[in-house]
C-alpha cells in the first residue's frame, strides 16, 4: 500500500480558490486550537509518531477527503496521507477512508476539524445524491441556497457539488435575486428590474438577474418587463408550475422553489422546469458517522 502524496482532485467550483480554501482551514484551526492543543502538548512528546485510520461508520456518499488532505497537509506536510477512498465514492459502514502515518501531535490538531467537515459534508453529499435520484430522468436540475451554516458555507457548498447538484450563487455579491422584499420595497416587480437594469449599467456590472414571482400574473409581469435571466416560481401548486412553465415557453429559465419536499419533488421536475431549489440540502441534513482511529503503525 504505497503513500500518495497527491491529493485527489474533483473539478472544483469556481469559488474554490486556493486562496478561500486555505483562509477557511486557518479560521478553523484559530477557533478549535487557540493558543495550543494543551491536551497533545502535555502528553505526547514532540517526536512521537503514530498511524490512524478513518473508519466509516454510515451508508452514504463521502465528501471532505481532499478537504481532509488539505487540512493535514497544512498543519504539517510531512503527515503521510494513503487513500483509499475519493470524494464522491459511495461508502458502506466498515470501510476506510484514508490511512495518516505522521507525528501525533499533528494527527491530534487535525482530528476534530477534519471530521466535523467530512461528517457534515458527506451528509449534505449523500441527500443531495438521494434528491437528485429522485428527478432521473427529468431535464431539472438539483440547486442549493444561501440557507448555509456562517463560515461554513464553502465546504457546504462544495459537498452539494460532490453530491451532482449545482451551486447556486455563493453569496449577495455573484448574481442579482430580486425577491418578494426586494419587489415589494422596491413598489413592484417592474419599478425592481427597472432600476436594477440601471444600476448595473451605471456600475458597468455584468450579473445575471433572477426574479420571484409568486402567481401567473407575477410571471406576465416579468415577461411584460423583460431583461432578466431567470424567473423563479416560489410556492406554486404543481399544476400552476405546469402553467407557468408554459406560459413563459423557454423565453427564461425557470426555477421552482420554496416547500419542495423528497414526496414532491418528482412532480415538481415533471412540470418541466429547468431548475429546482431546495434550502434543505445544507440546512436539514444527518451527518455521516465518521471516526479517526489510532492504529497500529505501518
Amino acid at each position: 500500500m504505497g503513500i500518495k502524496k497527491s491529493l485527489p482532485h474533483m473539478n472544483r467550483p469556481i469559488y474554490l480558490t486556493e486562496k478561500n480554501i486555505i483562509n477557511f482551514i486557518e479560521q478553523a484551526l484559530v477557533e478549535d486550537i487557540g493558543e495550543g492543543d494543551h491536551s497533545s502538548l502535555a502528553s505526547i512528546s514532540p517526536d512521537q509518531t503514530g498511524a490512524a485510520r478513518l473508519i466509516i461508520k454510515d451508508k452514504g456518499m463521502l465528501a471532505g477527503v481532499e478537504l481532509a488532505g488539505l487540512i493535514l497537509n497544512h498543519i504539517d506536510d510531512s503527515v503521510e496521507i494513503d487513500f483509499m477512498k475519493q470524494d464522491g465514492d459511495l461508502v458502506v459502514a466498515g470501510d476506510t477512508g484514508f490511512m495518516i502515518k505522521g507525528k501525533i501531535r499533528s494527527i491530534l490538531a487535525a482530528e476534530r476539524l477534519l471530521l466535523n467537515c467530512m461528517q457534515r459534508m458527506s451528509g449534505i453529499a449523500t441527500y443531495t445524491h438521494y434528491l437528485n435520484s429522485l428527478i432521473s430522468g427529468t431535464s431539472a436540475k438539483l440547486l442549493d441556497t444561501r440557507k448555509t451554516t456562517p463560515n461554513f458555507r464553502l465546504p457546504e457548498k462544495w459537498a452539494v457539488a460532490i453530491g451532482g447538484g449545482i451551486n447556486h450563487r455563493f453569496g449577495l455579491y455573484d448574481m442579482i435575486m430580486l425577491k418578494d422584499n426586494h419587489i415589494d420595497y422596491a413598489g413592484g416587480i417592474r419599478a425592481a428590474i427597472t432600476t436594477t437594469l440601471k444600476y448595473l449599467d451605471q456600475k458597468n456590472l455584468d450579473l445575471k438577474i433572477e426574479v420571484e414571482t409568486r402567481t401567473l400574473e407575477e410571471v406576465q409581469e416579468v415577461l411584460d418587463t423583460g431583461g432578466i435571466h431567470r424567473i423563479m416560481l416560489d410556492n406554486m401548486e404543481v399544476s400552476t408550475l405546469r402553467q407557468a412553465v408554459e406560459l413563459i415557453r423557454g423565453r427564461y429559465q425557470t426555477e421552482a422553489s420554496g416547500g419542495i419536499t423528497e414526496e414532491t419533488i418528482a412532480q415538481v421536475a415533471s412540470t418541466g422546469v429547468d431548475f429546482i431549489s431546495v434550502g434543505a440540502l445544507t440546512h436539514s441534513v444527518t451527518s455521516l458517522d465518521i471516526s479517526l482511529k489510532a492504529t497500529r503503525q505501518v
